[in-house]
């Protein structure tokens, strides 16, 4: 008899793409990052937003998740963003991601099209029917898109069912949506959340079955998750509060907050040679900010090593 699959869980970072002076994909920093990310405790990895998808172009797309889930085979979940403009360019890159051997996909609507319910809940379903992994169903509307109404998620989850539908909720208020959909699927619902850290406590106290942080602070985050589920109060808000101040450094930037903070600690690590993004970028930190940052990160690191 075959095993069944693992369900996915826990600590899933979502990496960050390093890039040459030419913006080609530097393969031996993505190689280090995915190292270091197992060697933390992450339970898997993760290509989605701040992975820079949505402007890695077609090609690009295709080459991270080749050589994300080459490097990272057999020490943990892979999973792979794969939304996309079109319900078959989506499928394409779904099917792609299943042959490479990811553990699950991960998508987000159309950013350019305005759908209603029955096209939203059609588009994740066509995604769905066209694999045997998982779909991770994510709301990525505080940076991009729109939200997803709570129906869409019931009708995906009574169609597929809870082993093959997965939740990343991220419209605001993030911690009583959460618990919405929660309720209205009878606690079947598996849900991520992806706010950096900075409402992790709050939806792990909801239920949650994981959560996919940015790579940059992800020993904080192994030690808050550990913390969490040890019921250790004095460490969760000792970790959480400073974990948090960084992270609402990177929200004034919406996602390229999210990038260029990330990106200079990465480098702050050693990890990164540069903090190269694929432009057009919105938003830069100015010198002060980044200050705050390095400091705010000193203190996280002594906390860590209490």
């Amino acid at each position: 008899m075959t095993p069944t699959p693992e369900l996915l869980h826990g600590v899933l970072p979502v990496l960050h793409t390093p890039f040459t002076d030419d913006f080609s994909i530097d393969v031996p920093t993505l190689e280090r990052e995915i190292d270091w990310a197992f060697e933390t405790g992450a339970d898997g990895v993760v290509c989605a937003m701040v992975s820079e998808t949505l402007r890695l172009g077609y090609h690009g797309r295709r080459e991270l998740a080749t050589r994300v889930c080459h490097a990272a085979q057999g020490r943990g979940f892979v999973v792979i963003s794969v939304g996309a403009e079109s319900s078959a360019e989506a499928r394409e890159f779904a099917q792609h991601a299943e042959s490479l051997g990811a553990s699950a996909v991960m998508a987000i609507p159309p950013v350019a099209t305005s759908l209603g319910s029955a096209a939203t809940t059609e588009y994740f379903a066509t995604i769905a029917r066209s694999i045997s992994i998982p779909l991770v169903v994510q709301d990525a509307s505080n940076y991009v898109g729109a939200s997803i109404d709570l129906s869409v998620y019931q009708s995906l989850l009574e169609e597929f069912g809870e082993q093959h539908i997965f939740f990343k909720p991220e419209a605001s208020p993030l911690g009583p949506n959460l618990s919405k959909l929660r309720d209205a699927t009878n606690g079947k619902a598996r849900i991520f959340e992806g706010s950096g850290g900075i409402n992790l406590v709050d939806c792990f106290r909801r239920g949650i079955v994981g959560t996919m942080p940015g790579t940059d602070l992800l020993d904080g985050i192994v030690a808050l998750w550990r913390a969490l589920q040890d019921s250790d109060e004095a460490r969760i808000y000792e970790l959480s509060l400073s974990i948090s101040a960084l992270v609402y450094l990177q929200i004034q930037g919406g996602l390229d907050g999210f990038l260029s903070i990330e990106k200079h600690l990465l480098k702050a690590r050693g990890l990164f040679p540069n903090t190269l993004q694929i432009p057009p970028c919105g938003w830069q930190p100015d010198p002060e900010t980044l200050a705050e940052v390095d400091r705010l990160f000193a203190l996280l690191q002594r906390i860590l090593a209490r």
